[in-house]
C-alpha cells in the first residue's frame, strides 16, 4: 500500500466516523430513520468521497432516509471540511449498502440447503443397499485356512522366485557399473 492509498483509507475512515457523528448529533430531520453509516471510500485525488449506509425498516423508511441524507449533505460536507483540514473538502454520496440484503439471500439459501440436506437424510435413512453391504467381503464358506495366498495375491512359492530375481538383477547392475570405466574431473 502506497502512502497515498494509505492516506486515502485514513481519510475515508475519519469521514465515516464525522458523519455518523454529525447525524446523530446536529442533523433533526424527521425523515431521517435509524441509520447507520456502514463504510466510506475516496477516490485516488480525495476529491470525492461515497459513504455507505443501511436503514433499519422497510423500504418507506429507505426512502425517507434517502432523501433526509440529500437535503443534509451540506451540512454533512461542512462538518467533514472543518474537522479533516484537507485542502479540498470532498464531495459526499450517500449509497444504500447492499450487504443486509445479500446476507438476508444467503440465509435462505442456506435455509433451502438444509432443509434439502434434511429430506436426503431422511430418505437415505431407511435406505438400503442393492447389494451386500460390503461387497468385498469373504463369505464365510469360502474360506478353507489352506490358502497360501499373501496379500497381493501372489502365492509363497512365487514370492520366493520373485526376490531371486530381484536379487540376480541387482548382482548384474553391480557388476556392469564396475566394468565401465568412470572419468575424473579434475
Amino acid at each position: 500500500m502506497t502512502a497515498n492509498e494509505a492516506r486515502a483509507r485514513k481519510l475515508a475512515d475519519r469521514i465515516r466516523v464525522i458523519v455518523a457523528e454529525t447525524l446523530e448529533g446536529r442533523v433533526k430531520d424527521p425523515r431521517l430513520g435509524f441509520v447507520t453509516i456502514t463504510d466510506a471510500r475516496i477516490t485516488g485525488d480525495l476529491r470525492e468521497a461515497t459513504v455507505f449506509y443501511t436503514v433499519y425498516g422497510d423500504d418507506a423508511a429507505r426512502g425517507d432516509t434517502a432523501a433526509a441524507l440529500e437535503s443534509a449533505k451540506g451540512v454533512l460536507r461542512s462538518e467533514v471540511g472543518r474537522q479533516t483540514g484537507v485542502r479540498h473538502t470532498p464531495t459526499l454520496a450517500f449509497v444504500a449498502d447492499i450487504v443486509p440484503d445479500t446476507a438476508r439471500q444467503i440465509d435462505d439459501l442456506l435455509l433451502r440447503a438444509a432443509t434439502a440436506d434434511a429430506a436426503v437424510h431422511a430418505v437415505a435413512a431407511g435406505a438400503q443397499y442393492a447389494g451386500d453391504a460390503d461387497p468385498y467381503r469373504v463369505p464365510a464358506g469360502a474360506d478353507d485356512g489352506d490358502s497360501d495366498e499373501n496379500d497381493d495375491g501372489d502365492s509363497d512359492e512365487n514370492d520366493e522366485t520373485d526376490s531371486d530375481q530381484i536379487d540376480e538383477a541387482d548382482d548384474s547392475r553391480d557388476t556392469d557399473e564396475a566394468d565401465e570405466p568412470r572419468a575424473d574431473h579434475a
